[in-house]
Formats: structure tokens, sequence, C-alpha cells
């Protein structure tokens, strides 16, 4: 009983530090998403910038194409990944959307760069990165997107970051059809730091329980 205690004890400390490195994560995201993104339009990639690619060429609302692609993604996730996937995916989104309405509701605090658009490709992907990284690391997604990079990489030779910026890049050439040249281009920016930080965090390791034999034995 005093070893199950012990573990059990030790594996509720390793969940709450993931669900705090979640929330963490999407604060981030969020931040980066509201006052950069939004701000400045920066295209976006994977799933969302597929459902703006669907919603062009069809006029299928990203509300209802998101779902769907989304739903797909994570019932995909939920056959290779686990269930524990789906319950930190869900914690994610959660508090990525309670982080994003919360700073919606304070408003802009970030200054504009709407008139810098390498500089907010850059800053933009730096929130992304580093916000998703940390989500992912943690074992949840913040949407579509990670579940299908977190597959990719499971099923494949590639790394977690090459997994991301090749869904990037394939959705951002298909967005050529319809958005300018320059654009795409701060977003290719934005997708490669991204990519890269994803990558470098999501192979990071999380604090390990420290033996504790010699103090029981003592």
């Amino acid at each position: 009983m005093h070893l199950f205690s012990r573990y059990s004890h030790f594996f509720c400390r390793r969940t709450l530090f993931r669900i705090l490195t979640l929330c963490l994560g999407a604060m981030i995201l969020a931040f980066g998403m509201f006052h950069i993104h939004n701000r400045t339009h920066i295209t976006e990639g994977g799933i969302l910038g597929l459902t703006l690619f669907i919603q062009h060429w069809t006029g299928i609302t990203p509300g209802v194409s998101g779902i769907v692609l989304d739903s797909l993604c994570y019932l995909m996730g939920f056959k290779l990944l686990g269930k524990s996937f789906l319950v930190f995916a869900a914690c994610s989104s959660v508090f990525f959307s309670m982080w994003y309405n919360l700073f919606s509701m304070i408003g802009y605090i970030f200054p504009d760069l709407s008139d810098q658009p390498l500089l907010a490709a850059l800053i933009g992907g730096l929130f992304v990165g580093v916000g998703v990284g940390l989500i992912v690391r943690a074992g949840g997604a913040s949407g579509g997107d990670d579940a299908l990079a977190l597959i990719i990489h499971k099923k494949t030779p590639l790394k977690l970051a090459q997994a991301y910026f090749i869904t990037d890049f394939i959705v951002l050439m298909l967005s050529l059809s319809y958005i300018s040249l320059h654009k795409i281009a701060c977003s290719l920016l934005t997708v490669t730091l991204s990519s890269f930080l994803i990558g470098k965090i999501h192979g990071l390791s999380f604090p390990k329980k420290k033996s504790q034999d010699n103090q029981s034995q003592t």
C-alpha cells in the first residue's frame, strides 16, 4: 500500500504538471493569435488554412469544414495516440478558448505590427512555436493540425518539426491560388520558425521522479 500510495502521488503530481503546461502553452498561443495573427492577418497553414482555402473555392464556412476536419484528425489521434490524447487535447482546447476570450475582452496590449509584416511573421512564429510546443509536449493538441502532425511523426520517419512544416507548406502552396505571394512568403517564415520551435520543445523531457529508495531504507 505504501508503494502504491507513493507512485499514485507521483502520477497525480505529473498530471497536474502536464495540465499547468497545457494552460501555459494555450495562454502563449492565444496571446500570439489574438495580438499578432488576428491583427496583422498572417495567413495560416494546417487545418485552419485549409478551411480558408475551402471557403474561398466552395463557400463552405470554416465553422463547418473546421469541425469536420478537426474531428477526423482527432478520431485518428484517438486510435493511434490513445485515450489520454483526447483528454489532454480537450483540456488544451478549453484553455485556448478561455485565454483567447479573455484577451479579446481586455483588448490589444501588444504593439501593432501591421506595417512590419516580416517582424510580425517572426514574432507570430515565436508565439505559435512556443505555445503549441508546450501543448504537444504535455500530450495535448491545439487543433487538428497538431493531431495530424503527431500521427505523421508517429507513423513515418519524419521528425515532428518536419511533419508540421510539410502540412503547413502544402496548404500555403494551395493558398497561392487566391492569396498574394508576399503574404504567403510571410506566412512561410512564420510556419518555418514555429515548426522548428515545436520540434525542439517536444524533444524536452519533463522532470523525473527522484529515487527514494535510499531514503526509504534509512
